[in-house]
């Protein structure tokens, strides 16, 4: 396997007037090319102070982050522009998109500004978008919503693609139609693909889970056979 990130005692201290507030306490890890992993937490475990780190929207106040072999707590703010731009996505929770644009023009905004993207139809297919792709956002369900989001981010061509709760704010049913989509993404364009939740259930569709408790990578857990989307129960 090809190591995508690697971090080393990466802590992230935020300060107040003399009050400090160590909010990751030292995490190793590493990352592999064409992975599904879930760090799995409650709120204000850290995981998605950890999330931003390996986005390279938060620096690490210690310790090391490397993409590739590249030292990412050394880059400068141009540098961490260029990361971000060309190697990772990003999908929130909430879905972002531009309400005066079609769910089309919303993936070709993101590929125009990309080195190498994709093809814009392709992914609104393989997201299963290709009859809505003249929508606008208010004309879509939650859920189609959060698939432009994540063809917008996928459609950039970047190695590694970052989800904050992506399912947050879905049933369940629509829920499953979304980590399907990822699922794909992961398996047809071998994208690393990280999640994080505090729901359990989804853990189990990844190859690797990081539990993340009290700023601490409690343990890494390896599923040897991860269930399909369709299979989940929460």
């Amino acid at each position: 396997m090809t190591l995508l990130l690697e971090g080393k005692g990466v802590r992230k201290v935020y300060q107040t007037g003399e009050i400090e507030l160590e909010v990751l306490k030292g995490l190793d890890f590493q990352i592999f090319a064409a992975e599904f992993i879930v760090i799995l937490g409650q709120s204000g475990s850290g995981k998605t102070t950890l999330l931003n780190i390996i986005g390279g929207m938060t620096p690490p106040t210690a310790g090391e982050l490397y993409y590739r072999g590249q030292p990412l707590h050394e880059a400068s703010d141009t540098e961490l522009t260029l990361y971000r731009r060309q190697a990772v996505g990003f999908v929130f929770q909430h879905y972002n998109l531009m309400p005066n644009l079609t769910a089309s023009e919303n993936i070709w905004l993101a590929a125009e500004i990309a080195e190498d993207p994709l093809s814009v139809d392709e992914v609104l297919r393989d997201v299963g978008l290709e009859p809505w792709a003249e929508h606008f956002p208010s004309q879509l369900s939650g859920g189609q919503q959060q698939r432009v989001a994540i063809a917008r981010a996928i459609v950039k061509n970047p190695a590694l693609l970052l989800c904050d709760e992506p399912t947050g704010a879905l049933d369940i049913q629509t829920g499953i139609q979304v980590l399907k989509a990822l699922q794909k993404l992961n398996r047809d364009y071998q994208k690393t693909i990280i999640i994080i939740t505090h729901n359990g259930e989804i853990a189990k569709m990844a190859d690797r889970v990081f539990f993340i408790k009290d700023g601490m990578l409690e343990k890494i857990q390896t599923n040897e056979h991860p269930l399909q989307p369709e299979e989940l129960l929460w």
